[in-house]
């Protein structure tokens, strides 16, 4: 610990490392909804399986993060140290997608597998810049939350923007730009001087979820945006794919807009997260989600636009739909008991992941019955319930 008054310098480098570290390790999480084509063609998937291959690194991830907070290894080892063997990890089973993927149980137990050390990557990523970072954390974070959004959608710029690129180079590319980032957080961010303990995962935490209405609130509201989120980014891909084939003289390069409309959603995350200085996370959260929701419903009505307007709001659907993030989390740690906000996020977060796996299962079962244009207007379900979950939260400007 430093003297009071004596805050420690911090080099220049530690938050873009940390933010491109975020970005370089989570560029596994969608590499396989970024080849899914191929991989149908290699015959180690069947058609329209994008729900599936993102569900099971959302599981994957959903276990991690218990198992990683149960044991707390984050806290019984180096946050730098867990995020580069996670990297290491992770990027393995990527690359095994390659050479060991024969089947469409071996492709889902190795994407299973790639989210299971994701979450220790995504989560350790924000205690390793929460160890530098006293104050002004909440800007750090929106940074990151952007890296990670740009990380996920990154797999996509590697097909489109680079067509010659074969599927089993896209997947060792992500592999690659994976494992680099684990090796620069490890070589260039010490242990930073805030770096806490947290306590082991405390049950108590599910009591005051359902008993604190402000945290009720919160939670409740997180959960309709996660409803949406995971479910419209890897259907992105596909409801590119519907226009196209409605409007044949139209050339979409479906990986680059793909990217686009992920990846912007960085830019939600940064300015949401300067906005609710402002404003509050509430509001900011609200009106976030209330655009997204409404692009749920509209999202048939889209079809018949000019592609300019098509992609307008795509674009504006991915800025929307995950730029109000940092500020549910932001929410549930101001409104948990203190000794218990740890607890409470990790427990938050598993439920969300878990919601995005129903959210997906729905989609894809729906998807064998429903026009694809008609697809995603069952995802306004979810920011409508966030939106009500919310009132509270809005007439006590948390």
């Amino acid at each position: 610990m430093t003297p009071s008054g004596d805050r420690p310098r911090k080099p220049f480098w530690i938050l873009p490392v940390i933010v491109f570290s975020q970005f370089a390790g989570t560029s596994i999480w969608f590499s396989g909804n970024a080849v899914l084509t191929e991989l149908v063609q290699a015959g180690s998937a069947g058609s329209s399986l994008s729900g599936w291959i993102t569900g099971a690194v959302q599981i994957g991830f959903i276990t991690g993060t218990l198992v990683f907070a149960f044991f707390s290894i984050s806290d019984r080892f180096s946050p730098r140290l867990v995020f580069l063997l996670c990297t290491v990890a992770g990027a393995l089973f990527n690359l095994s997608i390659i050479i060991a993927c024969t089947s469409l149980v071996t492709l889902l137990l190795l994407r299973f597998a790639a989210g299971f050390f994701l979450a220790g990557i995504y989560p350790v990523g924000m205690k390793i810049a929460a160890g530098w970072y006293e104050k002004g954390l909440g800007n750090a974070l929106g940074f990151l939350i952007g890296a990670l959004v740009l990380g996920t959608a990154f797999p996509h710029l590697l097909k489109g923007g680079f067509s010659a690129l074969s599927w089993q180079a896209v997947m060792a590319v992500s592999s690659g730009v994976c494992l680099f980032g684990g090796l620069l957080m490890a070589l260039l961010v010490p242990d930073g001087p805030y770096l806490k303990t947290a306590p082991v995962f405390d049950p108590r935490a599910l009591t005051a979820l359902f008993r604190r209405r402000l945290l009720r609130a919160a939670a409740l509201g997180y959960f309709g945006h996660m409803w949406e989120l995971y479910t419209l980014w890897a259907f992105v891909p596909v409801f590119l794919g519907a226009y196209a084939s409605q409007n044949p003289d139209v050339f979409l390069n479906l990986p680059v807009w793909s990217f686009a409309i992920i990846g912007i959603g960085s830019l939600g995350c940064i300015v949401g997260g300067m906005l609710s200085i402002r404003h509050g996370s509430a509001v900011v959260a609200a009106v976030q989600l209330a655009v997204s929701g409404l692009c749920c419903l509209l999202s048939p009505l889209i079809f018949a636009l000019s592609p300019q307007l098509f992609l307008s709001l795509m674009l504006l659907w991915g800025i929307t739909v995950v730029g109000d993030s940092p500020q549910f989390s932001a929410m549930v740690a101001r409104t948990a008991p203190g000794e218990l906000v740890g607890s409470a996020l990790t427990l938050v977060n598993c439920i969300g992941f878990s919601i995005t796996v129903v959210s997906l299962a729905v989609v894809q079962w729906l998807a064998t019955a429903v026009p694809l244009q008609y697809l995603l207007m069952v995802l306004a379900v979810g920011p409508a319930a966030g939106l009500i979950a919310m009132r509270p939260l809005s007439r006590n400007k948390k």
